[in-house]
């Protein structure tokens, strides 16, 4: 399965359902299935700011507790568009969807639809970019 890593917290958020939009510096033109993967990394320090903060308490989750370096959920991404400049002064999309991505100018808009957060996450590198993982069916 195709898959992304995401830093966190926003694979938490993808995989909550609170984000359904990732936003990348580059375009895809790949439509289909894709496995959130948690990185290494917490931004700690985004975790402790609102939204981020109470969001994240709302679903048992803090800076210190967040799931790293496993694939947390599957998705389907459903489509991609550029952020226009008109966009970009608006504000697009606002609401918590707006703080948890980077919508400037020249950024691209990742829909991911679909989102279903695995029961139990599987341990896995990550690697930029997209990449594969073998499925086994007793893992989904």
């Amino acid at each position: 399965m195709k898959c992304l890593t995401i830093r966190q917290p926003w694979a938490t958020l993808i995989a909550l359902g609170e984000k359904q939009i990732e936003t990348r510096s580059w375009p895809t033109s790949y439509r289909g299935d894709l496995a959130i993967h948690a990185g290494m990394q917490v931004y700690k320090a985004i975790c402790k700011t609102e939204p981020y903060q109470s969001v994240l308490a709302r679903h048992g989750y803090t800076a210190d507790n967040l799931p790293s370096g496993v694939i947390l959920a599957t998705s389907r991404l459903a489509g991609c568009c550029g952020v226009t400049p008109q966009q970009a002064q608006q504000s697009w999309p606002g609401g918590n969807e707006y703080v948890f991505g980077d919508y400037a100018e020249g950024r691209y808009a990742w829909k991911l639809e679909g989102v279903v957060a695995l029961a139990h996450p599987i341990p896995a590198k990550g690697r930029l970019g997209f990449w594969e993982y073998p499925v086994l069916e007793e893992e989904w």
